[in-house]
């Protein structure tokens, strides 16, 4: 297992990158390692106590900042954490990367350095959003702004190799994104997507509403990288609003903050269902190799979680299945 750590991507970093590093050799027993400005990594370094040879530093001179046109950046920054991380881990079928990172910056790097496994149309961004007390997988959050009808079934495939191989889903099913439940219904990308959806051999539940999706019985819900994006970032800003909401009208009133001590266990297991933290990053899959992207305001614990997932994503083999079924 070869996993590496974009040291400099994010707004924490590298101190929060460092941390949630050291704490993950420490927890699960594992060598990792960090890429960035050897100064900067070691000088955080010195704060911990850390296992002989867990952690390995690569030097990078450079960052590709968020602001940054994407492609542009991967071409010209060959100094750059990401690109040196990538190409690191070029000719390692185990390896994964993580990085809290430009999102554009990543998927862009994923695609020139490490190419797509053949036969993929177009790699997909995979996001874990509550249900319950479980989480359903929306692919794509955002890689593919447009999309044709034949990529959603790859989408469907990606997504259910992705959930059986980490997070221990048994024939999970998948539903399609779509303004009504009814198989005539939507755009004709939708329509034509559902129908090849019914003949691809996945668990296919049909389509799925989007005021369903919090309850939703479908594991894996497909969609074109716009429709996913929204999706996502409506889901966020209404748990924020949520959570803002709740905490302003427990604390205006003296009633308010005595009913809040008694609930506050609850409303903390309500909260952690919807922060990213804890799931710590979302899998760009169809390329060859492992891509994490975790939220660019990770925090340490935050990346020791998405280190877990490369953990799972690595010992699962999702990239060696996904290459398999689609030569099957």
């Amino acid at each position: 297992m070869n996993i590496y750590v974009d040291a400099m991507g994010g707004d924490n970093a590298p101190q929060a990158i460092v941390e949630g590093s050291v704490d993950a050799v420490k927890e699960y027993g594992i060598s990792l390692t960090l890429v960035g400005k050897q100064t900067a990594i070691e000088k955080e370094l010195e704060k911990y106590t850390v296992p002989e040879g867990a952690i390995r530093i690569i030097n990078a001179d450079s960052v590709i900042g968020f602001d940054e046109e994407p492609v542009m950046a991967i071409r010209k920054k060959t100094d750059s954490s990401l690109v040196v991380a990538l190409e690191a881990m070029k000719h390692q079928e185990d390896a994964v990367l993580i990085s809290a990172g430009s999102t554009g910056a990543i998927m862009a790097g994923g695609l020139f350095k490490l190419g797509r496994i053949k036969g993929i149309k177009r790699p997909a961004l995979a996001v874990a959003i509550p249900k319950g007390d479980k989480a359903s997988i929306l692919i794509d959050a955002g890689a593919n702004a447009d999309c044709k009808a034949e990529y959603l079934p790859q989408f469907g495939l990606l997504g259910t190799i992705y959930c059986e191989s980490v997070m221990g889903m048994e024939n999970p099913s998948v539903g399609i994104v779509n303004i009504g439940t009814e198989e005539e219904k939507g755009s004709m990308m939708v329509k034509e997507a559902h129908q090849l959806l019914k003949e691809s051999g996945l668990n296919f539940v049909g389509n799925v509403e989007a005021r369903d999706i919090p309850t939703t019985k479908a594991d894996i819900l497909v969609t074109d990288g716009f429709t996913g994006n929204v999706i996502l970032k409506l889901i966020e800003g209404l748990a924020s609003y949520l959570m803002s909401g709740i905490k302003t009208a427990i604390m205006g009133s003296t009633k308010g903050k005595i009913g809040g001590a008694l609930i506050k266990g609850d409303l903390r297991n309500f909260k952690k269902a919807f922060s990213s933290d804890e799931v710590g990053g979302a899998p760009f899959l169809g390329v060859r190799g492992g891509l994490i992207k975790a939220h660019g305001s990770s925090n340490a614990f935050a990346i020791k979680n998405a280190i877990r997932q490369a953990i799972r994503f690595s010992e699962g083999d999702v990239v060696g299945k996904i290459t398999r079924a689609l030569q099957d």
